[in-house]
């Protein structure tokens, strides 16, 4: 039935947007924006001014399209992601070597012009080695064989295989600003990417075979999708057949306030352990004190079982954020309890989570292999970040940020460890920008008995360069 269902999703994506390349094109309102892949919301664009004919004139009537002016009326999409990633984990019996990946992630489409509100978009992608295979691929915390062979055990995970695949297939149809429909495969972002997000880190994107509809009225906006399939950074055999629903209400009162209810209702055919429901309240907001800009965030959730997936459970999740920005630098201090009762422990499945609990990526549970700790995880950290007004032809828009992470165990408050990040990113050019980053784990030698056992120590060291058209 899953199978079925996502074929028929994808199916009426395709057959849409062959119906709208062909269709005559006609001037409609300006669609209701999209997140891109940072998850800024951008609004629509101003409409051009109109052309007044001369009274005795009739302005005459724009011509009907071909297919050549619908294509010419889109835009290409393009980019391409080289990367270096080194990893030094503490070695075991079986993990004896250091792990090192040369790949490059290249991506190609097309958006369509617009056709009385309706747009479609196709896009492939296509992730390669560029050098030796000294790394492994595998669900985070399995006890299986590497994906890409028994060999690859005495390396440390690095998790971008080689793999070409349809990334997105969707149409969309924004009548107004206020309505937006999307169906097919495509991207989904929601808020700060913490319970539902595309994985954009690694080389091959999370994306959703998914219908979504985006409603918004006065200080109100519903988001909700239905998916059908989970497209993971593994390749396809690692993919989940769903029947979830996604939805969010945000009320934004004032630029002070602004308050969220959510609700991720998540049931995956082939990957039951990963099935849960997920209720929460955010409330965030910002203002200015004097020179300084304050920002919040607070967020509560609760977790238990979905439709007789998993045993019976329950787990609470507790959030916040506030941070102060002056002139070119912010400081941030953040916290996150996720619950845990020594089996499993609060989990965002379909996050991008290597914003989150550190960019070591060190905490996993191997239910799944979702990121999490199955005591359950307090994370205290504080950011820093600055944004240097230097300035040089082939050098612009620095971005420095550098974060400190204490780990503490939720069930027995045993310290778990620590872990510093840091990154440099740079723009090169208007269109390349490079990055390097830094993440260091060391765990806590000794733990208080009874507590389950930290993961072992790290180092991973990344330099990318990013092109996009």
């Amino acid at each position: 039935m899953n199978g079925f269902k996502r074929a028929l999703v994808l199916g009426s994506a395709g057959v849409a947007l062959a119906w709208t390349g062909a269709a005559a094109a006609q001037t409609a309102d300006p669609p209701l924006a999209t997140a891109p892949p940072d998850g800024l919301v951008e609004g629509p664009q101003d409409a051009a001014p109109a052309v007044i004919a001369p009274a005795m004139e009739p302005a005459a009537k724009p011509p009907l399209a071909t297919i050549s002016d619908t294509i010419a009326a889109g835009r290409l999409l393009f980019e391409v992601r080289a990367r270096y990633e080194f990893v030094d984990q503490k070695r075991t019996a079986t993990l004896t070597h250091k792990g090192e990946a040369f790949t490059a992630r290249t991506r190609l489409g097309w958006e369509t012009g617009d056709w009385r509100g309706f747009k479609g978009l196709v896009e492939f992608e296509d992730v390669r080695q560029l050098g030796p295979e000294d790394f492994a691929v595998n669900v985070p915390g399995a006890a299986t064989p590497p994906l890409n062979g028994v060999d690859k055990a005495k390396y440390p995970l690095i998790n971008d295989p080689d793999v070409t695949e349809l990334n997105r297939l969707q149409l969309t149809w924004a009548p107004n600003a206020m309505v937006q429909a999307a169906v097919g495969r495509q991207r989904i972002l929601i808020d700060d990417q913490r319970f539902v997000g595309n994985v954009g880190w690694r080389q091959d994107e999370q994306t959703f075979d998914a219908v979504r509809l985006d409603l918004a009225y006065g200080r109100f906006k519903l988001i909700y999708a239905y998916v059908t399939h989970v497209n993971r950074v593994l390749g396809e055999q690692r993919d989940w057949d769903s029947d979830s629903h996604l939805a969010q209400l945000t009320w934004s009162p004032a630029e002070q306030l602004r308050l969220q209810g959510f609700v991720y209702a998540l049931d995956f055919g082939n990957a039951p352990a990963n099935s849960s429901v997920t209720k929460g309240i955010k409330a965030s907001g910002k203002t200015w004190v004097g020179l300084f800009q304050l920002a919040y965030d607070a967020t509560f959730a609760n977790q238990s079982d979905y439709r007789s997936n998993t045993p019976s459970y329950s787990l609470d999740y507790y959030g916040g954020d506030l941070a102060a920005s002056f002139d070119i630098y912010t400081a941030k201090l953040s916290y996150e309890s996720l619950e845990g009762n020594g089996t499993r422990g609060f989990t965002t499945p379909l996050a991008t989570t290597h914003g989150f609990q550190g960019w070591s990526d060190a905490f996993v549970q191997p239910l799944g292999g979702n990121k999490g700790f199955v005591d359950g995880l307090r994370d205290l950290n504080l950011t820093l970040n600055a944004k240097p007004r230097w300035k040089w032809d082939y050098l612009f828009n620095l971005d420095v940020i550098v974060r400190y992470h204490d780990f503490d165990d939720q069930r027995t408050g045993a310290n778990l460890g620590h872990e510093w990040d840091a990154q440099v990113q740079a723009a090169i050019n208007p269109k390349l920008t490079a990055a390097i980053k830094y993440a260091d784990f060391e765990r806590e030698t000794h733990v208080l008995v009874g507590t389950a056992t930290p993961p072992p120590s790290r180092t991973k060291v990344w330099f990318t360069l990013e092109y996009k058209l």
